[in-house]
């Protein structure tokens, strides 16, 4: 597997795609970009040994420019567990991005509000995650080069890039919450015991990605800095059916402030 990363990022190296910080874009998120000037863009299925996002609402193509006045990568589509990729193949373009030269990470999801606090639109920075994926992405053999066999995660969230989100977000008049985000398999969206039992467990938000890459970026020594984007109620007495196409919908509401936001917080890194 390293040597396919390897291979990888040097491709794009070679294409002349280059970028300083690395953004995943979520379900309706896609809109981020239009604070972005793209300058170049690649189709997943075009890269060498790069997986192609099988989901509605991730076009499954690399996009590279300037944001905040920074170069910058953007994965408009993400891989999942739940479509039946390994951990090491969710993890692959975080890896890539690594090898690239890049440090910096910024993640974007659509989640479930389970703390009551919540509201339907709200963005909640992460400040910790809950694993609770079947598989772990560091299982199996280590790779030194992606370095330790047993990373530490006590600091996991730049606390520095928190501040300035906090910062940022009251220049641009923006809410944003703070909480813990758990990280389940998928696809089903969880019944009403399911939320209720995440809640207990100290969760505020539920989704089914970001975990996976935050702890290969955070074994790398990467950056990170992650929101959710909450789409749908877990709360007692505000269940209701929900669909991706609604999840889609609801996150796209709030993606040209979220946008603003990563713009004004790259600018300043």
């Amino acid at each position: 597997m390293h040597t396919k990363v390897l291979e990888t990022a040097q491709f794009l190296l070679n294409k002349g795609f280059d970028a300083q910080v690395a953004v995943v874009l979520g379900s309706g998120l896609g809109g981020l970009t239009q604070e972005m000037q793209i300058e170049q863009e690649i189709e997943y299925k075009n890269i060498p040994n790069f997986p192609v996002s099988t989901v509605e609402g991730h076009d499954g193509r690399l996009l590279f420019g300037t944001l905040g006045g920074k170069k910058i990568v953007a994965m408009k589509g993400r891989f999942h567990y739940y479509e039946g990729y390994s951990m090491k193949e969710v993890t692959f373009p975080i890896r890539v991005f690594y090898f690239m030269g890049i440090k910096t990470l910024f993640l974007s999801n659509a989640a479930g509000g389970l703390n009551p606090d919540y509201a339907v639109g709200d963005v909640m920075v992460i400040t910790d995650h809950i694993n609770n994926f079947p598989e772990h992405p560091l299982r199996g053999k280590n790779i030194e080069a992606w370095g330790t066999r047993f990373p530490d995660m006590s600091t996991t969230y730049n606390q520095t890039y928190i501040a300035l989100a906090t910062k940022m977000a009251k220049e641009i008049n923006m809410n944003l919450r703070y909480g813990i985000y758990v990280g389940t398999s998928g696809p089903t969206y969880e019944t009403p015991a399911e939320y209720k039992y995440f809640r207990i467990m100290g969760a505020d938000t539920v989704g089914m990605s970001t975990v996976p890459e935050v702890i290969a970026a955070h074994q790398m020594g990467m950056q990170i800095f992650a929101v959710s984007v909450v789409t749908d109620s877990g709360v007692p007495g505000q269940i209701k059916t929900v669909t991706h196409e609604e999840v889609q919908q609801i996150a796209a509401t709030v993606g040209s402030q979220l946008s603003l936001l990563f713009s004004k917080m790259i600018a300043e890194l």
